[in-house]
């Protein structure tokens, strides 16, 4: 998942970034609430982690302007206001989840990825088809005309994201971020590499090709 969160306490923030980042999630920081919702604004998160009392503009601030604008991200607010009523108001201002400070590093990572998955409208998605192509993401297995084809780790992941993203380009960017996890294009030839081992897996032999390259933008798969 991508998450977002916004802390303006700087230790604090870098332990839960890092403890997120050590379990395979994307972390972005925020350490004032005008800066965390020109973020939400600007990017789409799976979740974000929001602190209550903030500088600039407080935690139920940025979540009812959220709401307003209507976006139905996932919020998990934190606080060290933890009596009953404090929680009825995060969560009537439309946080999904409320944890008192102190809290356990585990609790906070388990509640995060469950307000995910409850968000997430493929989460209960268990195969994936294009055209001939079939991928079991329980099996980790992929086949094209009832073909086995044998994936590296990362090659299934990278197939993965174009057959959630089927007809729709796909940038390099978003590949980085979603397949590598760098919020960057460090000028690396990692995705060229990739991409053409992939095509020779899945469309080579085939009379119709899926991967295509659409330049100057991304990649496509599509029939």
């Amino acid at each position: 998942m991508r998450v977002l969160v916004v802390e303006d306490d700087e230790i604090a923030a870098e332990y839960v970034r890092k403890g997120l980042m050590e379990a395979g999630h994307v972390v972005d920081l925020a350490l004032d609430g005008d800066l965390g919702l020109e973020m939400v604004r600007a990017a789409d998160y799976d979740a974000v982690i929001l602190d209550r009392m903030l500088p600039k503009r407080d935690g139920l601030s940025v979540l009812s302007s959220m709401r307003e604008e209507g976006d139905v991200t996932p919020v998990l607010i934190l606080s060290a206001l933890g009596e009953v009523d404090h929680r009825v108001e995060g969560l009537r201002a439309g946080g999904d989840d409320y944890l008192a400070k102190p809290y356990s590093f585990t609790e906070l990572l388990a509640r995060v990825e469950a307000i995910g998955r409850r968000s997430d409208p493929t989460a209960a998605v268990t195969k994936l088809k294009v055209g001939d192509l079939e991928m079991d993401l329980l099996a980790r297995t992929v086949k094209r005309a009832d073909e086995n084809i044998l994936l590296q780790p990362r090659e299934f992941r990278l197939l993965e994201c174009l057959m959630r993203n089927a007809g729709r380009v796909v940038t390099r960017t978003m590949l980085l971020e979603k397949v590598w996890d760098y919020h960057f294009d460090p000028q690396t030839n990692v995705i060229d590499v990739h991409i053409s081992r992939l095509r020779s897996k899945i469309d080579k032999g085939y009379e119709q090709p899926l991967l295509h390259t659409v330049r100057g933008a991304g990649y496509r798969l599509q029939p």
